[in-house]
């Protein structure tokens, strides 16, 4: 039995349309979680290096207060009836700095001349611990790996060496972290800004935890892990990696050379791209309807179709014999409408894949699309300005107001990007809070005017969350800075974390940055 041409038209039609819809949900599917994955891990890298860099200059400024404790102490060192001011003293520091579980000093032998809490009953006894007999021996300023203390604490002991006015050694005034405890590190880094299964963690240079949002994770050693081990080469980035419990995660991680550690923030990469999940359901479900009135249309049309289709193929197959086929050729008429067909179905294909330019929230280019741009531009030699900049703060704004709140904040920059970019500049959704303009056959001086507009105009106007934002730019020329897209970006972005560095709402220029 051979299939009427009504009902191959119908099947050929309906596979053409649900073969095209999948194609284009999943190739958006794909884009979108890898749009997603990069869009992760530079969020997790940027903020391991602010979470770094907050702890550097935390346990920096700790080291300095320690010091000017251990000047000032040095003149009562050694002598009689001083100890109510060593007391005083190391009661004054713990109080006061709220960095350290205990604080002592000691003298140059190792003898505890005063402890704080007194509780501890440490006074007199002998610095024998691992951290303060190395403390003892190095006579500089000091940080400890982990190493269990007198008290049988698992600790972390930082230190200041005392000198005399002739630059002899008195002893030291230290302080202790209790690792398994609550500690200064808790504060110092808190909660992930994720309640979704992300977390930070430090480990030292030997790999092993000292900070754990789990506690009983604190002194495992856990340098088979990837990360781990490029933050033990002394590195910073962000990677996939699958941790010590067999989940894959997308982590961003950079050094602390301070305390020669490393920090880790990382997310599951399952929930990263829950998003994506909920995107292809959305679009399944909006599909179905659509394709069940694509099939009754096609039937319909199928039929229409082949009507004069079949009296064509009735009139060939008599005509054979007499050769009277001349009217067949007219068959090529309704090729006409499968040309139809396939540029429907391209425009479909087109659409889907716009969609997947586009960022969700914001409605600008998305990273995709700001690549395909610079990619093209680049290639054409063609003259340009890239702009870079982020929201000031932008993680205060969601610790204070919440994540829907710092949607409408970005949203609101977006809008504002559109109102200060003219008609060939192209906005586009960088990644997290940083975006990018990529603004044509402009020069240096027109750049920095477009810049300034957008940045005053934020800095005078109030945002949704009822608080002026401001932003850093960065500011990068092709092809006098860069000629490759990737160093170009570079170039932008060091300008950005240099306005950023220099403190922030401000614009800086590479050919500026240069000088």
């Amino acid at each position: 039995m051979r299939l009427s041409l009504k009902y191959l038209i119908g099947l050929v039609a309906f596979l053409s349309i649900v073969l095209t819809l999948a194609a284009s949900i999943i190739s958006g599917y794909r884009v979108e979680q890898q749009s997603l994955i990069e869009s992760t891990l530079e969020t997790n890298r940027a903020y391991a290096v602010k979470m770094a860099q907050s702890t550097e200059s935390y346990l920096s400024m700790t080291l300095q207060s320690m010091e000017a404790s251990a000047n000032q102490m040095a003149p009562f060192m050694g002598q009689e009836n001083a100890e109510e001011i060593l007391l005083s003293e190391v009661n004054r520091m713990k109080k006061q700095t709220d960095t350290f579980n205990s604080v002592a000093i000691a003298d140059r032998d190792g003898e505890i001349l005063a402890v704080s809490p007194e509780t501890l009953a440490l006074k007199g006894k002998m610095l024998n611990s691992e951290g303060g007999r190395e403390a003892l021996k190095k006579r500089e300023a000091f940080i400890s790996q982990p190493y269990i203390g007198l008290t049988g604490r698992l600790i972390i002991f930082l230190s200041s060496p005392i000198f005399g006015n002739e630059g002899d050694y008195l002893g030291l005034i230290g302080g202790t972290i209790y690792l398994k405890e609550e500690n200064i590190l808790q504060q110092v880094l808190g909660e992930h800004f994720y309640k979704d299964g992300s977390y930070v963690y430090v480990v030292d240079k030997s790999g092993r935890i000292i900070y754990h949002q789990n506690p009983w994770r604190v002194n495992e050693v856990v340098e088979g892990n990837a990360v781990v081990q490029q933050l033990i080469a002394g590195k910073s980035g962000a990677m996939e990696v699958v941790n010590t419990e067999g989940v894959e995660m997308l982590a961003g991680y950079a050094t602390i050379p301070t305390a020669d550690w490393g920090i880790v923030t990382q997310r599951p990469k399952e929930v990263a791209l829950a998003s994506s999940v909920t995107m292809i359901k959305e679009m399944i479900l909006k599909t179905i309807p659509i394709l069940l009135f694509s099939f009754l249309g096609i039937l319909l049309l199928s039929y229409k179709i082949a009507q004069p289709l079949t009296k064509l193929a009735t009139y060939a197959e008599s005509s054979t014999e007499n050769k009277q086929g001349g009217k067949i050729n007219d068959v090529r008429a309704w090729y006409y409408e499968a040309v139809q067909l396939k540029q429907a179905l391209n425009y479909s294909l087109n659409f889907f894949i716009h969609q997947s330019t586009v960022d969700p929230l914001t409605k600008l280019m998305n990273r995709r699309a700001m690549d395909a741009h610079l990619e093209q531009w680049t290639g054409q030699g063609r003259p340009f300005a890239l702009l870079i900049f982020d929201i000031d703060k932008f993680k205060r704004v969601n610790d204070t107001y919440g994540h829907a709140m710092g949607d409408e904040v970005l949203k609101y920059l977006a809008a504002s990007m559109l109102e200060a970019a003219r008609k060939d500049d192209i906005c586009c959704r960088f990644g997290g809070e940083e975006f990018v303009m990529l603004l044509p056959e402009t020069d240096r001086q027109t750049a920095f005017q477009v810049a300034e507009r957008l940045r005053e105009k934020l800095e005078s106007t109030i945002s949704p969350c009822g608080e002026v934002v401001t932003i850093s730019i960065g500011i990068a020329m092709h092809p006098e800075d860069r000629q490759d897209s990737d160093e170009l970006l570079e170039l932008a972005d060091q300008c950005l974390y240099e306005a950023k560095r220099t403190g922030r709402n401000r614009t800086i220029e590479y050919a500026t940055l240069r000088i």
